[in-house]
């Protein structure tokens, strides 16, 4: 994602969604002509957020050439940061849980700017939007 097309500026926020526990998140990422820099995750900030106080398990990145490629819906037993390193994708995210909210669907478009909790128990997948996407989960 160029410089010219990223949002800069907004202040660090979470949002909730349509699923229990899955928060959306608002990330200040800041640019120059240089090219431009976000703190991803930071505990403190997160937890005053909302963010549970989770420990991660595991990190991964997931680098796709094209727009338009897919990753299926997958859930582990863990919970989960999902964040774009660089590019566009289009997640979707279903609550595969039991109980009332079992079904549930929740859609949004990730870019640098933004990032999301996913909670175990609920799955998530993903489109690219644009060349050369990598995203951090």
């Amino acid at each position: 994602m160029g410089f010219s097309t990223m949002e800069f500026s907004k202040p660090l926020q979470a949002r909730p969604t349509t699923i229990d526990g899955l928060l959306l998140f608002d990330l200040p990422v800041h640019g120059d002509n240089r090219g431009w820099f976000k703190e991803n995750w930071q505990r403190k900030k997160m937890l005053a957020l909302g963010l549970p106080d989770f420990s991660p398990v595991q990190n991964n990145i997931s680098f796709n050439d094209k727009a338009g490629t897919t990753r299926g819906i997958h859930a582990e037993p863990w919970d989960k940061f999902i964040s774009v390193a660089t590019g566009r994708i289009f997640g979707a995210w279903v609550d595969l849980r039991e109980g009332p909210g079992f079904g549930t669907v929740f859609t949004a478009k990730l870019d640098p700017s933004t990032a999301i909790f996913v909670p175990r128990g609920v799955g998530n997948a993903f489109q690219t939007l644009a060349d050369e996407t990598a995203g951090i989960e």
